[in-house]
């Protein structure tokens, strides 16, 4: 143990040399962006106003030279604003949604500054329809470098930069599902160090195995404080399944010496939680309380939005397509050209999914002649080689064709463009607890699970991709997924059968 403590800490000696500096340079460099996206965003307020005469309503034109004076005295004022609202804070940069949310609510605390002093000033004019277009182009300008910039900081984390040391306390299931997580999580700005638990001799070697293969064991818990000094451990992450609780309380007291460091407790349910949870004091108690739905109102919004948009537009430029196919669909074999699957949506309300047939109409009396591949077929819920599908069908299924369908639920809301794999009620008891997360969100056209081989992914494999894309959402990674990893999947045609 001695000796791996030893290791790591030249190791991270060079990241707690570097660390301090490159944060100092990111929220400069941070400043300098948020000021000149202001400028220029007070500057196409400019243009909209004045020189394109967009207006809301009559007004006096004060001359440029104000404006140039107002620009010059409200980009200090917005950057301030900016620092008092976290703008600059490392607990809200480079993860997640809430720096994009604190940046639209600065943007509005400036526009209303303006606001604001125009009633105690009233030859303070400015032009309503400037100020809008300045509103709405700083708070888009602004969020769109700080895009730019994260993915510069994302790609300098595989170099040590911007990332915190961190310990997980515990090697039980749930702590090697924390360790194991956030080693291959970009946004979440940690690197595991090591673990420490509370009794490393009686942990059994098959255990200290599985933990070795993310990192390290360093030690006891009872070593934690000085490992922790050592290392300059910055998190401390406890998976509270594998401690009692005059343990947690212990330890509290223990990194209670320890000011660089900050304690975080697992909800206990990692495993099988992605909702999130929320935190709130009763009567001076606080409380836990789990999130029913995965995704915020500002990323349902967004991903609505997404979803809505561009399924009209490629349900109108597919149309001729689509009409077509089903004219094949029709000559090829006697039945419905659409084909409905009841599955299950969010919150479990089933609804009925839309494809193009491509099984012949008595497919299971077809079936019931291979018992082989019943068995297969209960098991794996796919078959290779399925002597149900027609000609037209293997085509379609080859490209994901009769797939496209699934457009009408999106337009419906009962689906979504990106999302985990649909699930009938029988085969979502085969997810156990974890049905209740793939719930959270609609299932979609792709994901996850469809870039990543389809058919030929083992079903197991396929649970933990969807639980993995509910946990980790973003709207980027839909973006992703969509333009970037869908279309070269469906041109390989792997596992589509």
């Amino acid at each position: 143990m001695t000796r791996v403590t030893s290791t790591l800490s030249s190791a991270l000696t060079i990241s707690h040399v570097r660390r301090p500096l490159a944060r100092s340079l990111f929220r400069m460099t941070l400043v300098a962006a948020d000021a000149l996206m202001l400028a220029l965003a007070f500057y196409l307020a400019y243009i909209v106003r004045f020189d394109l005469h967009i207006t809301l309503a009559p007004e006096i034109m004060p001359a440029q030279s104000f404006y140039t004076r107002l620009v010059l005295i409200l980009i200090p004022i917005w950057l301030a604003i900016f620092a008092l609202s976290r703008l600059y804070d490392f607990h809200f940069l480079l993860g997640g949604t809430a720096e994009y949310a604190h940046a639209f609510n600065a943007c509005t605390i400036g526009v209303m500054t303006i606001v604001l002093f125009s009633f105690f000033e009233p030859k303070f004019v400015v032009a309503r329809a400037w100020l809008l277009a300045a509103w709405l182009l700083s708070f888009l300008l602004v969020c769109a470098a700080r895009f730019a910039l994260r993915r510069v900081a994302y790609g300098l984390r595989h170099w040590g930069f911007f990332v915190s040391p961190a310990i997980i306390v515990g090697i039980n299931s749930e702590a090697l599902a924390l360790g194991q997580t956030l080693r291959h999580s970009v946004s979440s700005g940690v690197q595991i160090v090591g673990f420490v638990d509370s009794d490393v001799a009686r942990d059994g070697e098959n255990r200290q195995r599985e933990c070795s293969q993310i990192a390290p064991l360093l030690g006891s818990i009872d070593e934690l404080a000085d490992i922790a000094r050592r290392l300059d451990i910055q998190e401390v992450i406890v998976a509270t399944t594998a401690l009692h609780r005059e343990q947690l309380l212990d330890l509290h007291e223990d990194l209670a010496t320890l000011p660089h460091t900050e304690l975080h407790l697992s909800s206990g349910l990692f495993e099988v939680l992605t909702t999130g949870v929320k935190v709130r004091t009763w009567g001076f108690v606080p409380l836990i309380s789990l999130n029913r739905l995965r995704l915020d109102p500002v990323e349902v919004i967004i991903k609505t939005a997404l979803d809505y948009v561009l399924a009209l537009i490629t349900m109108l430029a597919a149309a001729p397509v689509m009409a077509v196919l089903a004219l094949a669909i029709k000559l090829d074999s006697p039945g419905p050209v659409l084909h409905r699957r009841r599955v299950l949506g969010v919150g479990g309300k089933a609804f009925d999914a839309f494809k193009f047939r491509t099984m012949v109409v008595n497919g299971d009396e077809v079936l019931a002649r291979y018992p082989q591949l019943v068995v297969e077929l209960k098991a794996k819920h796919k078959l290779r080689h399925d002597p149900r599908i027609t000609r037209v069908g293997r085509w379609l299924r080859r490209f994901s064709l009769d797939e496209l369908p699934q457009l009408f639920n999106v337009l419906l809301g009962q689906m979504s463009l990106v999302g985990p794999r649909m699930i009938t009620a029988e085969e979502g008891d085969e997810y156990g607890r974890l049905k209740l997360n793939l719930l959270t969100v609609k299932p979609g056209i792709t994901g996850l699970w469809q870039v990543s081989g389809r058919s030929d992914v083992s079903y197991e494999e396929r649970v933990r991709l969807d639980m993995h894309y509910i946990r980790t959402y973003s709207i980027w990674r839909d973006l992703q997924i969509l333009f970037v990893q869908t279309p070269p999947a469906v041109l390989r045609s792997r596992g589509a059968y």
